[in-house]
């Protein structure tokens, strides 16, 4: 049996409370997150309409996609062109994903360094919440951060007429860099979960 903790002094109780109460202090940097989500929805909105108009011809609208993905030609460009749609659509998931990232960030981190969220009977708690801790969350930013990094490259590759030859070159060692970080951190954490693991 182990031996009974020592009671603790009155302000060390106090202490420590109040340590552990700080934790709330995060709860407005979630939130926060929670407008900078509304905030992508809003541009996810309006990036489709414009999509859409174009389509129909409007060209104000499609002027207004070929200025927010950066495409340059030397023709005068007056209709949606194939190149043009791949990179809206890409433009698109790239919001879709930093949104995932958010969810995960905002979801992920309040249930593990704020309080639980006792989701355990809701019909929509996701998959991976019911085992999230700081360990399985860094993975799971980091696997995020690579699909993010893997849709700019692929952007980048498509409109590379308009890029110079130093900006694919230092896109192409920043995602290397983004995996690697990737593999080094499963691979800790893999290490540190076998470490960790009792032995019979």
């Amino acid at each position: 049996m182990s031996e009974p903790k020592p009671p603790r002094s009155f302000p060390l109780r106090r202490a420590s409370g109040l340590i552990f109460s700080s934790r709330w202090l995060q709860l407005p940097l979630y939130l926060g997150l929670i407008l900078a989500q509304a905030v992508y929805v809003f541009h996810f909105w309006v990036e489709l309409v414009h999509l859409l108009e174009a389509v129909f011809g409007n060209q104000a609208s499609l002027q207004a996609l070929i200025s927010s993905i950066g495409y340059k030609s030397d023709v005068q460009i007056t209709a949606l062109n194939e190149t043009i749609i791949m990179l809206v659509v890409l433009a698109l998931i790239d919001v879709v994903m930093i949104s995932n990232l958010l969810i995960m960030v905002i979801v992920g981190g309040y249930e593990t360094f704020v309080s639980r969220m006792n989701l355990e009977d809701h019909p929509d708690q996701p998959e991976w919440l019911s085992h999230v801790n700081a360990s399985v969350l860094k993975v799971k930013l980091a696997t995020a951060i690579i699909g993010i990094s893997s849709i700019h490259l692929l952007k980048t590759f498509i409109n590379a007429a308009n890029y110079d030859v130093k900006v694919l070159m230092w896109q192409t060692i920043i995602h290397t860099v983004f995996l690697l970080s990737a593999l080094a951190i499963a691979l800790t954490d893999r290490l540190m979960s076998h470490a960790q693991r009792p032995v019979h």
